[in-house]
């Protein structure tokens, strides 16, 4: 492909047609997901090297799977705008960012920010999330995930059924009623306990029947999604997808996976049955026991 600049020429061939099956992890991390930002960044300016300015990650990958800020980015890569290519490149993911994370997380600081912290964590989400439900709504707007650019794979954790819900490009075929809104999907797998409130949403499926959704952070589910991608990718090996076979479904030699992280949080937390025999209710919701709780330990906001 190199050499090779329109983005006709560029969209990818089904894995049937190539050699590898090539799979695309983003991790949930809030605040955070500026990391894989700057990393997504700099090989799709290597890719862009290789076949013209046009060149998209989309184009590259047969999946790509992200949980939390991560479905966030994995949204922003294969939405797309007008010209049916990528709502962003991925050297647009730094500066989004850095201009909307501090309005999604306003900082309270000094005493009285301190005191307002504890009342929101005692009685209610930190975060009331109002800022980046407008900010998905609208730079989402109306599309679903059958229009995603590549196959997406994006999980969320459904508190009513008590279980996980992937929004799969896969699954979409055989449950329409997961076709939903990208900014629904995007909007519940960010939810994260404490920090943002859980998010309700209505779909059809093509008989017009509504299916509920009640979800809450994807980290839940699988902060680091990338079992969860091949998983899909697996299944419709076994179901002998054209796109797909004649891949035998247990030569994983064929998976080409990139898998990103958000890095390390700044703290380890160590818990004993001797030190949690002592915590009462506050204990377990202050005393670092939140973090049992949480989708996963973090230095910060866990979402955006």
């Amino acid at each position: 492909m190199v050499g090779e600049t329109t983005s006709s020429s560029l969209q990818i061939k089904p894995p049937a047609r190539g050699n590898l099956i090539t799979i695309l992890s983003i991790d949930g991390g809030g605040v955070r997901g500026i990391i894989p930002g700057i990393i997504l960044a700099f090989l799709e300016s290597e890719l862009q090297k290789l076949d013209g300015e046009d060149a998209r990650l989309a184009d590259y990958f047969d999946v790509i799977a992200g949980t939390s800020t991560g479905g966030l980015i994995t949204a922003m890569l294969t939405a797309p705008n007008q010209e049916n290519r990528p709502l962003y490149a991925a050297s647009g993911i730094k500066p989004f960012y850095l201009e909307n994370c501090p309005k999604i997380f306003p900082p309270r600081s000094g005493i009285f920010g301190t005191i307002v912290n504890l009342f929101k964590v005692l009685t209610g989400p930190k975060y009331d999330g109002k800022y980046l439900h407008n900010l998905l709504k609208n730079v989402l707007g109306d599309k679903r995930l059958h229009q995603t650019l590549t196959n997406v794979v994006i999980p969320t954790f459904d508190i009513k059924k008590l279980q996980p819900t992937i929004f799969s490009s896969y699954q979409v075929a055989i449950n329409p009623a997961l076709d939903a809104k990208l900014s629904d999907i995007c909007i519940g797998t960010s939810a994260a306990p404490t920090y943002l409130p859980a998010h309700y949403f209505e779909n059809q499926d093509d008989q017009e029947n509504n299916e509920e959704f009640n979800l809450i952070d994807g980290g839940l589910a699988a902060n680091n999604p990338c079992l969860v991608a091949i998983s899909e990718v697996t299944k419709q090996v076994f179901n002998k997808n054209p796109d797909f076979f004649p891949i035998k479904p247990m030569d994983y030699g064929r998976f080409l996976v990139i898998s990103v992280g958000t890095g390390s949080a700044k703290e380890e937390y160590k818990y004993t049955a001797k030190m949690a025999a002592k915590w009462g209710v506050l204990g377990w919701l202050y005393d670092n026991g939140s973090t049992l709780l949480s989708p996963r330990v973090s230095g910060g906001p866990r979402c955006c």
